[in-house]
């Protein structure tokens, strides 16, 4: 067959800043999918992407060439709404846990289709895998079931969604061209609007331990992303939520589902509760459903109830032990004060070289590996009382973990100047 476009002359006009057309736009998304672009030649595209940018309609119409690649999935049939939530990675995040039971709980269905750690960000399946039995692996059809029954799922994204972004991803990841905006919202919006959600809800997330650093870069990322929702016919809100210091007290696999249990239960970090409850409200209200307060649904029990029931309905035993750590290693405050910073990154990459994350795709992770925290910024400690506590399998890790971590906090006379919440704006 002979082609439309060449590669060349495509990656030349990107690079001399020009907009991109439509039928050169979905040529090739398609063409690097089908193997007639090289992949240097989607790399040199990538990098004039990232230093030139694209404007919205050009970021619309990739972001529909990635879904067009593949299946989409339809949740029609269901008796409820649906919404979903997407997270852009950070230290602690286990809000996805609590709040696909809490948002089923109020009447809506979650098809929370999530995806594993790579690096010092922690993956949700990961997380979950920690509980005995639990897989994370499910057909279409079992979605569905599950959806209608439990009314949440948190599950693999099955490899027929968007295969162009899990194609162009790798690329990125190896040329340097991941931070391009354009690309990293494309790359998550044409997943989540091919699952087939009604309504989207985006944490993005500012701060040492996310992905964008500077509030500015993120609440841009949330803008376009946004925009990208409302040019498919998704419903789709942001909320910029802090991530200098870690979500919670844990960091890692077990430790993270214990965590949120505890949540479930009605305790829990203050900040883990906030932002779970902060996320189910706009759900809801995104869904429809504005008269449900998510705050009685997780005070009553009823979350805890969807809970049970979606792990159960996945294999696991919601009553079994979670993996304990077979090493633990305590690093104790070394003078009286005020802790003043804790460093989000710092923690993440300790949990990571603990055996928490990975370094590479299919890279195996401890169930038990990772951090605890005793204390958070604006607490007050005592020289020698634990601050920091680290879980392995393999003890020969503690030198590197406790390496990361070496700086990573403050103690101080005075209390520091914390953000009011850790909601920092909101974009819709």
């Amino acid at each position: 067959m002979t082609e439309p476009f060449d590669a060349v002359d495509v990656i030349a006009a990107k690079r001399d800043r020009h907009r991109l057309s439509p039928e050169q736009i979905d040529w090739v998304v398609d063409a690097y999918t089908r193997g007639v672009v090289a992949p240097e030649q989607m790399s040199a595209l990538a990098m004039a992407i990232l230093l030139n940018g694209m404007d919205r309609s050009e970021i619309s119409r990739w972001t529909a060439a990635m879904i067009a690649s593949g299946e989409r999935m339809d949740f029609s049939s269901l008796s409820r709404p649906t919404s979903d939530k997407h997270s852009t990675g950070g230290v602690g995040d286990k809000i996805t846990l609590p709040l696909a039971p809490l948002v089923a709980a109020c009447g809506i269905a979650v098809p929370q289709l999530s995806g594993r750690g790579l690096g010092h960000t922690g993956g949700t399946l990961d997380k979950l895998e920690a509980i005995p039995g639990w897989r994370a692996d499910l057909s279409n059809a079992e979605i569905l079931a599950q959806l209608e029954d439990v009314g949440a799922v948190i599950c693999a994204a099955g490899s027929g969604l968007a295969p162009a972004d899990k194609k162009l991803y790798a690329l990125r990841d190896v040329t340097g061209t991941v931070e391009a905006i354009p690309l990293i919202a494309s790359s998550i919006m044409s997943k989540k609007i091919a699952e087939g959600t009604g309504s989207l809800v985006l944490d993005v997330k500012a701060g040492s331990g996310a992905f964008m650093k500077e509030l500015a870069q993120a609440t841009e990322l949330a803008e376009t992303m946004v925009a990208l929702g409302k040019d498919a016919g998704v419903h789709t809100v942001a909320l910029l939520t802090d991530m200098s210091t870690p979500l919670g007290l844990t960091a890692g696999n077990a430790v993270e589902v214990a965590e949120s249990v505890e949540v479930l239960a009605g305790g829990g970090p203050q900040d883990v509760v906030d932002l779970t409850v902060a996320l189910a409200r706009e759900m809801v209200a995104a869904a429809g459903r504005s008269d449900v307060d998510p705050a009685e649904a997780l005070a009553d029990g009823r979350a805890m109830d969807v809970w049970r029931r979606m792990i159960a309905a996945q294999g696991g035993d919601p009553d079994a032990a979670l993996p304990a750590p077979k090493e633990t290693h305590v690093i104790m405050a070394p003078s009286d004060g005020v802790l003043g910073r804790l460093d989000a990154l710092a923690v993440g990459v300790a949990a990571w070289r603990l055996g928490a994350g990975r370094s590479r795709p299919g890279e195996q992770v401890q169930a038990a590996a990772g951090v605890v925290l005793h204390a958070k910024p604006g607490d007050t400690v005592r020289a020698g009382q634990p601050l920091i506590e680290l879980h392995t399998d393999t003890p020969e890790r503690f030198a590197r973990a406790e390496a990361a971590l070496e700086g990573a906090f403050d103690i101080g006379a005075d209390a520091p100047d914390l953000p009011a919440s850790v909601v920092l704006g909101r974009v819709d």
